[in-house]
């Protein structure tokens, strides 16, 4: 059966007046010519409606009032699998019953004389799909015809389930990004904590000069020994500068071998060379940009690498390794070591031009033996630390205490937190710690065991701290030289005090360098 569209009240006059025109024409060429034009006018109708039917991508199902189907379009055929022999002209109730359709929407919007909207599925092909029936009414309000547009949306369920997985992905993601980054700042704040404690005078002079470069972008040199807390001075420098939130990028420029040292710390490109990462790498210098770097060991770095470590810090600016294209920078350096540079300058073992490039505000740091008034204040924060950590009561006892000022501390205060950490780990759960024990953990028995004892005159104990403080510094610095400039004694003094304590000086400890 075919269904021809519906033509309006205009169309219809045309036509009631083409066809009385032929009726009552007696001119058999002007009858023909008049039939022509209402056949032609016909089937142009006909054409337009099918054609347009055939190129929408939903389906369509038109059924008169009472549900038989007039017309399917070709969308309907591919979304279903019904093909429009199978259904045209049979009522969709006898179709339905037939397994054509489950529950469809053409009679209940003949039933209810409204717009009905359901999610179906094809019985054939299974695709999921949206369905609207809309009725057409006719000039006294009855339902002269359904139409029912089929909308597939198994693709879309498709696509909307791929969405919500990618969203899950998305959200894992950010969710393990946002964790990551707080871990990150946990551990930044740890390591950038303001641990700076010291109450003598010499402290007091370092925190002046913290406060004063803190805010002003010059480049800092901080020089002390091992252990003295050249690192803690850097971050609070760092955390006290308009820097503060960006990246502190430190590098143990003794740490790193030398022929890695140019790649990590000005990165390279791809393929630069053999066994370098396909897409190249970021440097240190780059992963500070808008931040600080700390170049820890400063005096270890390569001679051949200080002529392009000051071009960077000159220029502001690099090249890769295997690049060409320089990349601009905005870094601010932080250098310290425990070399005396100006030594290393005049062997020419450093660049002068460097040296004086990073010595713009210098900031030297006693060592502790040089500032006993700040042991106790460390030693008690350490003991706070450490009782925390590990559930314990240890507290020193005066005597204890006395000792821990006394010693020499070649390691400053790294030796001492080793210490105290120590002491906490290998005491009871409350305890007091003595004279003993400490002198026990310091490994200086001999210095104070002979103390109180009738055995030991106050010659014999003033040797023996001197040979114990001797050997200690003397292993500590490798020289004579180095160790009567810790002491505050000349030279010769060490040497006649060695042969009298019976300590031997090697030809490298004897030596003048």
């Amino acid at each position: 059966m075919e269904y021809k569209m519906p033509m309006s009240e205009e169309t219809f006059s045309s036509l009631v007046f083409l066809q009385d025109l032929i009726a009552r024409s007696k001119d058999h060429e002007l009858t023909k010519g008049l039939v022509k034009v209402l056949r032609e006018f016909a089937e142009a109708k006909e054409f337009d409606f099918r054609e347009i039917g055939d190129h929408l991508y939903d389906g369509i199902y038109l059924t008169d009032g009472q549900g038989k189907t007039l017309y399917v379009n070709k969308a309907y055929t591919r979304i279903t699998g019904i093909k429009p022999e199978e259904v045209l002209g049979k009522c969709v109730n006898d179709l339905s019953t037939k397994g054509f359709y489950a529950n469809p929407v053409t009679p209940e919007v003949i039933r209810q004389k409204r717009q009905v909207n359901a999610m179906a599925e094809s019985p054939r092909k299974r695709n999921k799909m949206l369905v609207t029936g809309n009725p057409i009414f006719d000039e006294i309000g009855d339902i002269k015809k359904v139409v029912v547009i089929d909308r597939e949306i198994t693709d879309l369920l498709a696509m909307k389930a791929e969405v919500e997985s990618s969203q899950k992905k998305i959200k894992a993601v950010e969710e393990d990004k946002n964790k990551r980054n707080q871990e990150i700042e946990h551990l930044r704040k740890l390591s950038l904590s303001h641990n700076l404690l010291g109450q003598s005078q010499e402290m007091q002079k370092i925190i002046k000069l913290i406060d004063q470069v803190a805010s002003i972008d010059v480049t800092v040199l901080i020089t002390g020994e091992t252990g003295a807390g050249k690192e803690v001075v850097a971050n609070e420098i760092y955390m006290n500068s308009p820097r503060k939130n960006g990246p502190f990028i430190k590098v143990n420029c003794a740490a790193i071998p030398a022929g890695l040292l140019e790649a990590e710390l000005f990165g390279y490109e791809k393929g630069a060379f053999t066994g370098a990462i396909n897409s190249g790498k970021l440097g240190m210098f780059e992963l500070a940009d808008k931040g600080a770097l700390l170049l820890d060991e400063i005096g270890d770095i390569p001679l051949e690498l200080q002529s392009k470590l000051l071009r960077v810090i000159q220029h502001k600016e690099l090249t890769r390794i295997g690049g060409t294209k320089p990349v601009k920078l905005d870094v601010r350096i932080v250098s310290s070591t425990n070399c005396d540079l100006l030594s290393l300058v005049k062997q020419g073992k450093f660049r002068e031009d460097l040296y004086y490039r990073l010595n713009v505000f210098p900031i030297h740091i006693p060592p502790l033996r040089s500032r006993v008034g700040d042991i106790e204040l460390l030693t008690n924060h350490f003991l706070n630390l450490y009782n925390t950590k590990y559930g314990k009561v240890t507290v020193i006892e005066e005597a204890g205490m006395e000792i821990l000022h006394q010693y020499s501390w070649p390691g400053n205060i790294r030796e001492l937190q080793n210490i105290i950490e120590r002491l906490v780990i290998v005491s009871e759960q409350s305890t007091s710690v003595g004279e003993e024990q400490i002198a026990s953990l310091l490994n200086i028995d001999s210095y104070y065991g002979g103390i109180g004892k009738k055995e030991a005159g106050l010659k014999e104990i003033v040797q023996n701290v001197e040979r114990k403080t001797l050997e200690k510094v003397l292993a500590m610095c490798g020289s004579t030289r180095k160790a009567a400039k810790i002491l505050k004694i000349d030279q010769s003094t060490i040497v006649k005090k060695a042969k009298k304590l019976g300590i031997n000086l090697s030809d490298e400890k004897l030596n003048h360098h």
